[in-house]
């Protein structure tokens, strides 16, 4: 078995680092510069998701969601992910995105979203659900599947350069830092940071434990942590490349927006915001597979790495060890840049 080195401990390398492990790869080492979920994994949103636009993502996402299942709470809840359309415009798009999805076999279904107490939902014209999605402890479950693949026999090198290490395979799952990472080794990987902020506001009294993960027309989304909540949103102006500051007028920006949706939530304080970076492809889908001699990508996830990182995982693991991959990773090869074939997915958040 060659010698493989996962470069980034994030929920993309825990991930491939477990699964290969469980195939049974017995020389893995899992390094990072930091720590275990140091990066863009411990600052993530959390959401859990199958609702994508194009097909590939929404196999990725199907394929995920069984291994969150089977983690179950506290690392996983299945509360839902639940969309809201506001204008005649946003009900189409949302009843097209629903056709596809469901013929892909994901139990996407109409809703009146006024089920949700303490929701407002006057000006809501139309709302989807899927109930098998979620919201998940990005960390938590990334430390989980470290110590499994350590379990079985997984080296687990924080606060080490992977380039320092010998391997006959280096994997290049590191997120924003993976074009540099990968530089180092004489490929040049079309994938740029862009800096995306949350903020926890609370705590919000009478918060219902189920709420959904709750997702306006125009992008801006919450969900519950414990008796507070998470807010995000993608930015009017887009910041590339950093620094990964937090703006505050967004943040209020996005307590005006919460309080309209979740009135209970008015006036809630700011517990703490961050800011961190998504590592964005140019068509907003990730790259995976062999990109150089000896040097293998699993990055540009554009937001999307946790939540798939499950099947990516053991997708990666099967295509390393000779075997056949659990799905199609032909979309998501670096060679469909220089051919002008790209299949954007218009669902980021």
């Amino acid at each position: 078995m060659a010698r493989v080195v996962v470069a980034g401990a994030g929920a993309i390398g825990a991930s491939i680092a477990y699964h290969l492990a469980l195939a049974g790869a017995g020389d893995v080492v899992l390094a990072d510069t930091g720590e275990i979920a140091g990066g863009a994994t411990g600052k993530a949103m959390g959401g859990v998701r199958q609702q994508f636009t194009t097909e590939a993502e929404v196999r990725l996402a199907q394929a995920s969601v069984r291994l969150f299942e089977e983690l179950g709470s506290p690392l996983f809840q299945q509360v839902g992910y639940l969309f809201l359309a506001t204008t005649e415009r946003g009900l189409a798009e949302l009843e097209e995105r629903r056709a596809v999805q469901a013929a892909l076999g994901v139990p996407v279904e109409r809703v009146d979203a006024s089920f949700v107490a303490g929701l407002r939902t006057d000006d809501v014209l139309g709302a989807v659900i899927c109930r098998e999605d979620g919201i998940a402890d990005p960390a938590g479950v990334t430390r989980e599947l470290v110590r499994r693949a350590a379990r079985r026999g997984v080296e687990v090198r924080e606060r080490t350069d992977a380039l320092e290490l010998d391997a006959d395979v280096l994997v290049v799952a590191c997120g924003a830092a993976s074009a540099a990472v990968a530089a180092a080794r004489g490929v040049e990987l079309p994938v740029r940071p862009l800096v995306r902020q949350l903020a926890d506001v609370g705590p919000v009294a009478g918060l219902p434990a189920d709420l959904p993960m709750t997702i306006e027309e125009n992008g801006f989304h919450f969900r519950p942590v414990g008796e507070n909540v998470r807010l995000a949103m993608g930015e009017p102006e887009l910041r590339w490349d950093g620094p990964p500051d937090v703006l505050d007028d967004l943040v209020e920006d996005w307590r005006g927006r919460l309080a309209h949706r979740y009135p209970g939530a008015a006036g809630a304080p700011v517990l703490r915001a961050w800011a961190g970076f998504y590592d964005m492809t140019p068509d907003a889908h990730p790259i995976i597979g062999p990109v150089a001699e000896g040097v293998y990508a699993a990055c540009g996830f554009s937001g999307h790495g946790f939540m798939q990182s499950p099947a990516v995982g053991a997708a990666v693991a099967a295509e390393l060890l000779g075997d056949a991959p659990p799905f199609d990773l032909t979309p998501y090869r670096l060679a469909r840049f220089a051919s002008g074939v790209v299949f954007p997915e218009t669902l980021v958040l």
